[in-house]
């Protein structure tokens, strides 16, 4: 991703390269992960419509529930992605970005629309931290059969992320623009630049506890063949 150019540089406060160096990198792994995300919905809308009848209803149900286990598998790739980089990321923007960024500025869309980027981010890390503890059960309890149920388990670990994944897919995409704008400003010695990236990590933080929302019943990888077509 081309990085823009910002508001000059003193030479008093020259940015630290390594730093935006590896800002550039998770930016990228960001930005990469949200079109991972969209080409997997993109694979499926391709062929979806061949497993319904016109009404939408699914009539192919073998077809039609593998191609969304195959597309919220993907997509859970590259949600395991933002989980390792959302965060950090996102606290260097809200540090990072000024009131004329919000106000008017080439960014200002992309920063409304990651406002609730945190509970998204939340509720992945709550469904990951959840798999964590299924298969360090399975270690446990039933070593033998393990394999057949952690596949079982990964299916609808995958299938409860899919929302997420789809949301991270817009609100990510903005995330990763409006951080690549602000690219030439991470590293540069700016008063209580620190001070604001660890508050908004704090923010972040304490906005991802108990600002989640349920987690919904799945009691299966796939919607039942009664269910219509949904993306």
């Amino acid at each position: 991703m081309p990085t823009s150019p910002d508001s000059p540089t003193s030479p008093d406060s020259q940015p630290d390269t390594s730093e935006q160096a590896a800002w550039r990198v998770r930016v990228q792994a960001l930005a990469s992960a949200a079109d991972g995300i969209r080409q997997a919905s993109d694979r499926w809308d391709a062929v979806s419509d061949s497993h319904c009848a016109e009404d939408g209803w699914p009539v192919d149900e073998t077809g039609y529930a593998d191609g969304k286990v195959a597309r919220d598998a993907a997509a859970w790739e590259h949600v395991e992605t933002f989980l390792v980089h959302g965060p950090e990321v996102l606290a260097g923007v809200r540090a990072t970005a000024q009131q004329a960024d919000y106000l008017d500025g080439p960014i200002s869309t992309d920063l409304l629309r990651v406002r609730g980027i945190d509970s998204v981010l939340a509720r992945a890390g709550e469904i990951h931290r959840e798999w964590d503890q299924v298969i360090a059960l399975m270690e446990g309890s039933m070593p033998g059969s393990r394999k057949l149920y952690e596949e079982r388990a990964r299916e609808i670990r995958n299938s409860e992320g899919w929302h997420y994944a789809d949301e991270l897919s817009h609100s990510g995409a903005a995330l990763a623009r409006a951080a690549d704008h602000l690219t030439d400003r991470i590293g540069v010695d700016q008063p209580g630049h620190t001070g604001r990236v660890q508050a908004a990590l704090a923010r972040s933080a304490s906005g991802q506890r108990g600002a989640s929302p349920p987690s919904p019943p799945v009691s299966a990888a796939s919607d039942t063949p009664a269910a219509r077509r949904s993306r």
